[in-house]
């Protein structure tokens, strides 16, 4: 290389070591992204968590039912797992011959009652129903009132089969659940931002690796028993059963 050459390249050639511009510059970025990081992990409501989060009373992990005993079962207790869909006609006649029996035993912890609200029926009916109101009992187990928002749910089904519901009777199951004031609006918010639509589909997802194929579907201590529920003497019999 010619010498005049040799010093113009010298000239021109950055020294070794890094540009502080540049380390000045990365570390800003690595404090502001520290600081987003904060703000997002510091908030409850934040967007992100909210539609996965799990509605109160979940048991079995993802996918799970609701445990819905207000007080704690009897140590003896069998569990009842009951798989229903909100727009199925069997799911409300069911209801309506056995579901204050099952309360009452749930209530007097004489079972452990575990509903998994399914939303199968969406796709037949065409509608989103079943998945709506099933998100909005969800949010009324957070208030502690999941059996009497299901039972106003079941009371109001519609006689033409797809009707489905309204947002505004989904309110009205709310206010006939005895859910006011703070506790309404913390409803309202939950329902409209759909917190619990992936719950909704995830205990969809486990029934159906569960091979729950219909509903309502009954199951005690993991037998099916949802042929022999004729009447609620069946049901009291199945139980004590199994409890002794």
């Amino acid at each position: 290389m010619r010498p005049d050459a040799s010093t113009k390249i010298a000239k021109v050639t950055p020294k070794a070591g890094p540009n502080p511009v540049i380390i000045g510059a990365v570390v800003a970025a690595v404090v502001i992204l520290a600081v987003v990081v904060a703000i997002v992990m510091g908030r409850p409501d934040s967007q992100a968590g909210a539609s996965s989060a799990q509605p109160a009373g979940v048991v079995g992990g993802k996918g799970g039912g609701i445990l819905v005993n207000s007080t704690p079962a009897k140590s003896n207790a069998p569990t009842l797992d009951l798989y229903e869909d909100f727009q199925c006609p069997s799911c409300a006649r069911l209801e309506e011959a056995i579901g204050a029996q099952m309360t009452a035993m749930a209530k007097a912890g004489d079972i452990k009652l575990v509903v998994h609200t399914l939303s199968f029926l969406d796709d037949k009916l065409k509608n989103d129903s079943s998945a709506r109101s099933a998100n909005a009992a969800a949010c009324a187990a957070d208030a502690g009132k999941y059996l009497p928002y299901h039972a106003a749910v079941f009371a109001a089904q519609p006689e033409r089969e797809g009707d489905g519901y309204t947002d505004t009777q989904l309110t009205e199951f709310a206010s006939a659940s005895g859910i006011a004031g703070p506790a309404l609006t913390t409803w309202q918010q939950c329902t409209k931002s759909g917190q619990h639509d992936k719950y909704v589909t995830s205990v969809q997802t486990a029934s159906d690796r569960a091979e729950v194929t219909g509903t309502p579907t009954v199951k005690l201590n993991g037998k099916d028993i949802t042929k022999t529920l004729t009447t609620p003497d069946a049901l009291g019999a199945a139980v004590k059963a199994a409890t002794s």
